[in-house]
């Protein structure tokens, strides 16, 4: 127990037991902003006896007892278990102070008002600021354990303390810490968006120097923090922010709608919700991009409750952490919940019909998660389940999920919805990084971005990639990839997204429903180079691979499939009408598969049969394999992965194959015995294309200038051709995934009776026997479309 000898002239009145905070006086302008920080942190409007809100509050107060019982103040540290060096041990210690001041601050927890309790905070934070937070420290290590994670902790602590703690704060302790924030958070970094202080990171420093200045009572800085929050609401065009096709990009070249995108939803929701109708409210028209962002840019990643994975960065290797005081398993699902908890607090300052229109969205969400219960998740505190109980409860439906395609070419990733399932390509290119691995975080997270393909479906895959798929599948064999086998060593290329391929044709085109999607591959640390394209469609993905050379004395694979069974998972794998063994261990080769199915998964199509392998196997492994932070605890999980040999340093291999997510053995089967559905119209390094006649669909990928069926493009292009139903109109989706801005010309060799829309980049150069356009495709890799009549 920490001794309360030395610390008592803390605080002056800390001897009255309950007596209220320090007084300001009623002209305070400053007090409804604490009090409305609390209740946006510690929730309002529910009954802290009823479920689930006691089993939170309980566990707060008994994490808390356990602290205080803990406490050991020394030369470098407060606690045994968190010194100073690294400085996470400093941010830890602060978070342990935070649960603390939330046990003595809220009712339920036990621990209620005790003074004994706010007596020991107060020492932590004054200790802290002894020995090691305080403006005669240099900073060394993670700069961001100095200016957001500590300081955060720090700041709403101190807010919790004056509002609701007995004995509150005293003038002498509240400057010695604000002195302290000052020191690693000048006003500076809210100068130029540069470096460290852009997209989530500004809107973290902000929320720090906005609290500071609520806590010293400093106008002056409120309204910086407020002024600061403007870089981060336009459009950008490079590095870090959100873009106009609802990408949204953290550290430069990391695809991070999923946790920085998330820490910027919910900082600014907690900013808006805190200004708005004081004096200091944010009223930059720009914020309207963020709310518009909820619809455009988050929520087509979000499905049935989980972020996908190829948006959550170096994330996806936490599972659970080793100093975690609850153990939450850090998956898709935590981070889709997060997120989910983000617009529900952003909707307290938006309008009403946005606020409706993201409840019904919310309300689908919760209804639909079937793996990790929203409503049960562990992360959250009293005031997102309160914020999140009120609209499950509340009047409205839910909202089902959305059908479409969604391409987000600024970060390289695209979602392609279907009634039933969902699948996201993740690629790479030399704007956007193979994977992002830092603070020993995702060292194994190298073919990431080489083409892995997801998918879920609305009944089934849930949990695909959320239990411990990423500690125990095999690294090399991701599903959708094509890799050299080639061993690389952990954290392979550099950390913090360095690693990138020197390619730039990647991306593809959508009409809003159908996709063309293409990736130039190359290998990373190999000699690996190949063209990879996915035709999304109606109820499958058609994919192709051409052009796939290596030369590093190993073999290359393209991974059909790589799915995880769970712990004890049998699921049928059936090849060509013959159900396979379930043995363990056991692999099986096809000289000529034509289609195979997994049953409760989904089927594969062969178009003219391929050599296939087979495998099904128990792996193990641990969350600290892959993070050096994590949990060492093993997990095995049964596997049955699917993929293409090409065999040693292949020249010019190639693969095609349909995914068709959800569909039973009767239909893959019948969509292989049947050789009109498609027509691969070329499969090579030049171009790839197919043709879809039930669909009325053709689509190309030119990798340079060429012809394929019908198409011919002057240059790397990405075309979509669709039909109408009835066969009277079509309209033709182009895209210039290069990104030069040069324009291209495309040719389409069907008789054409009249154009009858046409985006402003197009021109029409000729009709009639056929259709040629000119299109100025700009740098974006933006969809251009043309709708025409046909003879």
């Amino acid at each position: 127990m920490l001794k309360r000898r030395g610390f008592l002239t803390l605080s002056a009145v800390s001897a009255c037991g309950l007596a209220g905070p320090v007084a300001y006086g009623a002209e305070d302008p400053y007090a409804p902003l604490r009090r409305r920080w609390c209740e946006l942190s510690l929730g309002t409007g529910f009954d802290p006896d009823a479920p689930p809100y006691a089993a939170v509050l309980q566990e707060t107060g008994a994490l808390a007892a356990g602290f205080l019982a803990s406490m050991r103040p020394a030369a470098g540290s407060l606690w045994p278990d968190c010194p100073y060096d690294p400085p996470s041990g400093i941010t830890q210690s602060y978070g342990r102070l935070n649960t603390m001041a939330q046990a003595c601050a809220q009712a339920g927890t036990g621990h209620t008002g005790d003074p004994d309790l706010a007596d020991a905070v107060r020492q932590g934070l004054a200790h802290l600021d002894d020995t090691v937070y305080h403006p005669g420290t240099t900073r060394y290590g993670n700069w961001w354990e100095w200016q957001i994670g500590s300081p955060r902790l720090l700041l709403d602590t101190l807010v919790y303390v004056e509002e609701r703690l007995p004995g509150g704060l005293t003038e002498e302790l509240r400057g010695r810490c604000l002195a302290a924030v000052d020191h690693f958070v000048p006003d500076t970094m809210l100068g130029d968006y540069t470096g460290t202080s852009t997209g989530a990171n500004r809107v973290d420093l902000c929320r720090v120097v906005a609290l500071r200045g609520i806590l010293g009572r400093a106008p002056a800085k409120i309204a910086l923090a407020r002024d600061a929050l403007s870089p981060v609401f336009p459009y950008v065009s490079e590095g870090d922010g959100l873009y106009a096709d609802g990408s949204f990009v953290q550290h430069t070249w990391v695809a991070y709608s999923g946790t920085y995108g998330y820490v910027l939803l919910d900082g600014l929701g907690r900013l808006f919700a805190l200004l708005d109708g004081s004096e200091w409210e944010v009223t930059d028209p720009g914020r309207q991009i963020i709310a518009d962002s909820v619809a455009h840019a988050y929520a087509p990643l979000l499905h049935n409750g989980l972020m996908m994975d190829s948006v959550n960065g170096r994330a996806i290797s936490r599972g659970y952490l080793r100093n975690d005081e609850r153990r939450v398993l850090r998956s898709d699902h935590y981070h889709g919940h997060a997120l989910i908890a983000a617009i529900a607090l952003l909707g307290e300052s938006a309008s009403a019909a946005e606020r409706d229109r993201w409840h019904a969205m919310v309300k689908g969400w919760i209804a639909r998660d079937r793996t990790l219960p929203v409503l049960t998740d562990r992360q959250y505190g009293v005031a997102d389940l309160a914020r999140l109980r009120k609209i499950a409860d509340g009047p409205g439906p839910a909202a089902a999920e959305s059908v479409g395609h969604r391409l987000f070419a600024a970060m390289d990733r695209a979602v392609h919805r279907r009634p039933g399932w969902a699948a996201n390509v993740a690629m790479c290119s030399d704007r956007i990084t193979y994977y992002e691995n830092g603070n020993g975080e995702n060292r194994r997270g190298w073919h990431t971005g080489a083409g892995m393909t997801y998918w879920w479906g609305a009944d089934f895959g849930g949990d695909q990639y959320t239990d411990a798929f990423w500690p125990t599948v095999d690294p090399y064999r991701l599903p959708g990839t094509t890799v050299s086998t080639k061993p690389l060593a952990d954290n392979e290329g550099g950390g913090w997204g360095e690693p990138k391929p020197d390619v730039r044709w990647v991306g593809g085109t959508t009409d809003g429903e159908f996709a063309a999607l293409g990736q130039h591959l190359r290998g990373l640390s190999s000699t690996l180079s190949a063209r990879k394209s996915w035709f999304a469609l109606a109820d499958c993905v058609v994919c192709l691979g051409a052009g796939i050379a290596a030369r590093d004395g190993v073999t290359v694979e393209t991974v059909v499939d790589n799915r995880c069974l769970g712990e004890y998972g049998t699921a049928a794998l059936t090849v060509d009408g013959v159900r396979q063994p379930g043995t363990l261990g056991r692999r099986t080769a096809f000289r000529r598969a034509r289609w195979a199915h997994l049953a409760g998964h989904g089927g594969y199509v062969f178009p003219g049969g391929t050599p296939l392998h087979a495998l099904r196997e128990a792996r193990t492994g641990s969350w600290h394999d892959i993070n050096t932070t994590s949990s060492p605890e093993p997990f095995t999980r049964r596997y049955v992965t699917l993929w293409c040999d090409h065999g040693l340093d292949p020249v010019d291999a190639r693969y095609a194959y349909l995914l068709m997510p959800g569909a039973s053995a009767r239909a893959v089967a019948a969509r292989a015995a049947d050789p009109h559905w498609l027509t691969v119209l070329a499969n090579d390094a030049c171009r790839q294309a197919i043709a879809v006649h039930p669909l009325g669909v053709t689509a190309a990928n030119f990798w340079r200038a060429g012809s394929a069926g019908p198409l011919c493009s002057s240059g790397p292009a990405s075309v979509l051709v669709r039909k109408a139903p009835g066969g009277r109109t079509a309209r033709l989706c182009v895209a210039a995934p290069v990104r030069t801005g040069d324009p291209v010309e495309i040719t389409w060799s069907r008789p054409v009776r009249a154009v009858l829309d046409r985006d402003p980049s197009i021109e029409v150069l000729a009709s009639g026997p056929g259709l040629r356009l000119r299109v100025r495709p700009g740098t974006v890799c933006a969809t251009h479309r043309c709708t025409v009549r046909l003879r």
